[in-house]
């Protein structure tokens, strides 16, 4: 999964055993879908983000985001 607002993915790296073997293995973020109202659009709009992401929304605010994510070109 990935952030749409701060473009979160997944990390990759090792996982090493005890005998120092080494396999592939990924972080994933903490990405959530959440569901918010956009008065000046009159509707829900379900955004995935991280939890950063979600703390960036409370501060600068749904309408300031939204904005943004369509300045990127980002389907909302």
């Amino acid at each position: 999964m990935r952030c749409q607002l701060t473009g979160r993915e997944p990390g990759f790296g090792n996982r090493v055993s005890h005998s120092h073997r080494k396999t592939r293995r990924r972080w994933n973020p903490n990405v959530q879908r959440k569901r918010y109202w956009v008065p000046s659009l009159n509707r829900f709009v379900t955004l995935t983000l991280s939890t950063k992401a979600i703390k960036t929304v409370d501060k600068q605010g749904i309408e300031s985001v939204v904005a943004r994510l369509r300045a990127q070109g980002v389907r909302v």
